[in-house]
């Protein structure tokens, strides 16, 4: 639904606050690089959004807001040309998505012009790879989640399942087989060639859950894995593993920080204390995760993989959670918040070093923005490390995709 015109009021007058604080802080350029009046985003801050050029930006368009996916609602896939007006560019369409990270649509690594995204068909989830410039397509029989460093292969979850127990995860329109099952072995992370299609099971929830947990008790409750990356040389994978609580608990879930290698061997509880949320890769053998330690409670820490050690990271500038990356120089964090008492978020970079904050944004969020369709920034940076691209309502038309030029910043 469109928005009240309250709330259209509160957006113009957020959007004047953020003006003044461009000038007060000077912050970069930002532009909208998508415009209604339909709807574009493209979800979660770990995929590849840019092309190898740092060119072309992808996303997805949707005709309506503020509600659950429905099966039969379909997505339309594109990317845009910043370097020919922001022209978009349609690719295909999609009906396997969900609003926190769509269709897992990304660049394949090492590829200049292939893209691949989820769909569904024949009663079950497949991925398309596309060729932007040739629009030669071909489909997989598996949905992916992410993708080897090298583009060969990719891991994935069952999106039935996690639209069952984390609704705007999961995919609508397949009901989850193992619905009853509290710790399945035939459900897990599946690990899939991108040339043959092949895939195989190489670690399941029934491992996970046998794992012995010291600080949560699990017995009797609904396990599922979640959030799936690869580590930059492909060696290892991490995910969490998640459980559902009761309704009477008052707590809706628990998670286990877990690596493994890309064969399901040596798997690793990286942060057992139930807590951990956004995370990322910064090398091989450290992640940067928001969670709660012994140390200094909830913060950003930095794991070294398969140890104990761990160590606090920017406790006073990011204090809050927030969808955090690694800028290509490795120098910078790129980060952002959820609305404040203001409704604003604010995308900002991290300078490790100095442990300085610089803002990118001030953008506000209407209240219908919430819960399962509420629309994070998610920030996601080009390979050449000058650009940012964010999520956001604050321009009164939807949400919309916004361009910042950070080259003035990151050097």
């Amino acid at each position: 639904m469109d928005l009240t015109r309250r709330d259209a009021l509160r957006a113009l007058t957020a959007a004047g606050f953020a003006a003044a604080a461009l000038r007060a802080e000077d912050l970069p350029p930002i532009r909208a690089i998508t415009r209604g009046p339909k709807h574009h985003w493209f979800g979660y801050y770990d995929k590849w959004e840019f092309d190898p050029t740092s060119r072309y930006v992808l996303g997805m368009e949707v005709d309506f807001e503020h509600r659950s996916p429905r099966a039969d609602d379909v997505i339309r896939i594109g990317m845009v040309d910043t370097e020919d007006g922001d022209r978009w560019v349609e690719l295909g369409t999609s009906s396997a998505w969900g609003w926190q990270q769509g269709c897992m649509l990304q660049w394949i690594p090492g590829s200049k012009s292939e893209v691949i995204w989820n769909d569904r068909e024949d009663g079950r989830y497949v991925s398309r790879v596309v060729d932007v410039f040739s629009g030669k397509s071909r489909t997989l029989p598996q949905p992916i989640y992410a993708l080897g460093p090298d583009g060969d292969w990719a891991v994935t979850t069952d999106f039935r399942r996690l639209n069952d127990t984390r609704p705007g995860y999961g995919y609508s329109g397949i009901p989850d087989p193992n619905a009853d099952q509290l710790t399945p072995d035939n459900v897990g992370v599946w690990k899939m060639d991108l040339e043959t299609g092949k895939s195989e099971l190489i670690f399941s929830v029934a491992q996970a859950a046998a794992v012995a947990n010291p600080h949560n008790d699990t017995a009797g409750l609904k396990h599922y894995f979640n959030h799936l990356l690869v580590s930059p040389d492909g060696k290892r994978l991490i995910f969490l593993h998640r459980w559902r609580f009761k309704p009477e608990s008052g707590r809706s879930f628990g998670t286990r920080m877990f690596t493994v290698g890309n064969d399901g061997t040596k798997p690793y509880v990286l942060d057992p204390y139930g807590k951990t949320s956004h995370f990322i890769w910064r090398d091989p053998e450290h992640v940067l995760a928001w969670a709660w330690h012994p140390t200094h409670e909830d913060a950003f820490y930095l794991y070294r993989d398969q140890s104990e050690q761990v160590e606090v990271v920017g406790k006073e500038a990011m204090p809050l959670n927030g969808h955090c990356t690694y800028l290509p120089n490795g120098r910078w964090i790129l980060n952002d918040t959820y609305p404040d008492k203001d409704r604003l978020q604010h995308p900002y970079l991290f300078e490790i070093a100095t442990e300085r904050r610089v803002p990118l944004a001030h953008l506000y969020s209407p209240e219908q923005y919430k819960g399962e369709w509420r629309c994070d920034n998610h920030p996601r940076y080009s390979p050449d490390g000058k650009k940012v691209v964010v999520d956001s309502p604050h321009g009164g038309s939807g949400r919309q995709l916004y361009l910042i030029d950070i080259s003035g910043i990151a050097v």
